[in-house]
């Protein structure tokens, strides 16, 4: 099964949503190969991708895929975020989707340390819309609590919508030692997290995929396939998107307190 029969068969009750950092597609063994994590992302049989690193880091930050073999093997296409004709991304970030889906991107800096960015794409979808944040978090864990409380700040401060985070948020640490409580208290603490680094033998939960409302996301899974562990240093990250919730009415969402 390809990701557009995937896709289409998904959409009687979900859609299935994934992450996954491509490590600039240099694979474990050292070899430069995007036609390989195309190849990947095809497995998924996904209709939302968030995708990290897909962009050259330094110098002019080309994009590292081949757009028409991307399109022609998993029916996505990334949205332009990119102030370059041959770029992909934003900071590293782009968000793969189905072509013809309506959406209004925003393009956010986060602050720390490191150049770190997210996406804030708000997408229409015939069952009602939806954010998504599209995010890479910093490697320190001051710059991360920051991050985490600028993106907050953005869904608290936007239109109230169903919201679905992901990506690779660079947090291992469960519960109250986690840079991410912010996001834990608005989105809720997810208590098994599935371990996706480093891809051949995956120790830490790096990749998260977070849901709003309650309800919204379910049935994470890493994505453990052969080509997978060869492709990338991260493992892909998949979830279900239940489209019944987003039908739902939609309650006001939880403040957080100020700190």
């Amino acid at each position: 099964m390809d990701g557009r029969e995937g896709g289409s068969a998904a959409r009687n009750e979900s859609l299935r949503v994934a992450t996954y950092n491509l490590h600039k597609c240099i694979g474990a063994d050292g070899r430069f190969n995007p036609a390989r994590n195309i190849a990947v992302i095809a497995e998924l049989g996904a209709d939302i991708v968030a995708v990290q690193e897909v962009d050259k880091r330094f110098g002019r930050r080309t994009g590292l895929m081949d757009l028409r073999l991307l399109e022609r093997e998993t029916g996505l296409v990334p949205l332009q975020v990119s102030d370059l004709s041959d770029g992909h991304g934003w900071h590293g970030n782009a968000l793969l989707i189905r072509p013809g889906i309506a959406s209004r991107v925003h393009r956010m800096s986060l602050p720390g340390m490191e150049p770190r960015g997210a996406l804030v794409v708000e997408l229409d979808l015939p069952e009602g819309p939806l954010r998504v944040i599209a995010a890479h978090l910093g490697l320190l864990r001051r710059s991360r609590k920051r991050q985490a409380a600028a993106i907050l700040k953005v869904i608290q401060e936007g239109t109230p919508m169903p919201t679905l985070l992901m990506g690779d948020l660079n947090e291992w640490r469960p519960g109250r030692r986690s840079s991410l409580t912010d996001l834990d208290d608005f989105f809720g603490p997810t208590t098994a997290l599935p371990r996706s680094f480093p891809a051949l033998m995956p120790l830490l939960p790096l990749d998260r995929i977070m849901g709003w409302p309650h309800g919204l996301v379910s049935g994470l899974s890493v994505h453990f396939s052969p080509r997978a562990r060869a492709a990338s240093d991260h493992l892909p990250l998949t979830g279900s998107l239940s489209l019944k919730v987003l039908r739902q009415p939609l309650e006001a969402p939880r403040l957080a307190e100020a700190a």
